[in-house]
């Protein structure tokens, strides 16, 4: 079948496509749109090779005069991304905690920054940090499928979401709905993600990329420069405010994940998970 992206008749659209490892994304220069995917199986872990080649793909495209949006997505069936790596976080040194905690830094401020038009087209589930993303880009558009649940749910295990994940998840959904969901470490099935406006929209699994590229081509028929302008404008305190205290939220990650009690329950929670394969 044709690519979504590509309108039936016309000859096909030069299409360049750098991947990595992890990521998959090719960009189509007729339309302006780059398609990535995230291909780390068994639940693209996000990984400190991940997050490098997640930050590096963004960096690409945004310096890419023929790049206008991306569309974010799964290659893997069932699962958008589980979220950030538990075994980068379990018994490392001090040096790796500190190189992972950047990078993550580093993929939100990319991503929350963008100057592209970015969709997230959430096909699986998303748990925590794969909630992140979803909740850093432009537009979320969500499989129609109640196994699917989203949230950011790091209460769960034990952990406390930074403050610019919370930051993100409030100027998303509003105050109270973060609030309680936070606490609860809730994880939303896609109908209740929607009701709570934590996705934009909810479509069927086999019509999710044709979505996005109607989507996508309905923000892209403004121009760009007004709406940059504007997206920089909601978005920069809350972006500053990571910018300002970096090295101290680095620091706090350092000390919180160090704690014996910390450990201890994400080796627990990676036991389970061994147990559940």
């Amino acid at each position: 079948p044709p690519s979504p992206l590509q309108p039936p008749g016309l000859p096909l659209a030069p299409c360049r496509s750098f991947s990595n490892n992890k990521i998959q994304v090719e960009l189509d220069e007729s339309s302006g749109v780059a398609m990535m995917k995230f291909k780390s199986p068994p639940v693209n872990s996000l990984s400190l090779e991940f997050l490098t080649e997640f930050s590096i793909s963004l960096e690409k495209l945004e310096n890419d005069r023929a790049c206008r949006g991306v569309i974010i997505t799964s290659a893997v069936p069932k699962i958008f991304s589980s979220g950030l790596d538990i075994t980068e976080m379990c018994g490392k040194s001090m040096e790796h905690y500190t190189e992972f905690w950047r990078a993550v830094q580093e993929m939100w401020l990319r991503l929350y920054g963008s100057s592209m038009v970015t969709v997230a087209a959430v096909n699986g589930s998303s748990p925590a940090g794969g909630c992140l993303v979803a909740l850093s880009c432009d537009y979320r558009i969500m499989a129609e499928n109640p196994k699917f649940s989203i949230g950011l749910n790091e209460a769960q295990l034990g952990i406390v979401a930074p403050f610019w994940f919370k930051d993100t998840f409030v100027n998303v959904v509003g105050h109270r709905i973060a609030e309680r969901s936070l606490q609860l470490g809730s994880l939303h099935p896609a109908p209740e993600a929607h009701k709570l406006g934590l996705v934009d929209e909810l479509v069927p699994e086999e019509k999710l990329m044709e979505k996005a590229a109607a989507v996508m081509a309905q923000w892209l028929a403004l121009p760009d420069h007004a709406r940059q302008l504007t997206k920089t404008m909601m978005r920069k305190a809350v972006l500053d405010r990571l910018v300002a205290h970096r090295e101290e939220d680095i620091k706090n990650f350092i000390t919180f994940v160090s704690k014996e009690s910390i450990q201890k329950s994400l080796r627990m929670y990676m036991e389970m998970l061994k147990k559940r394969k």
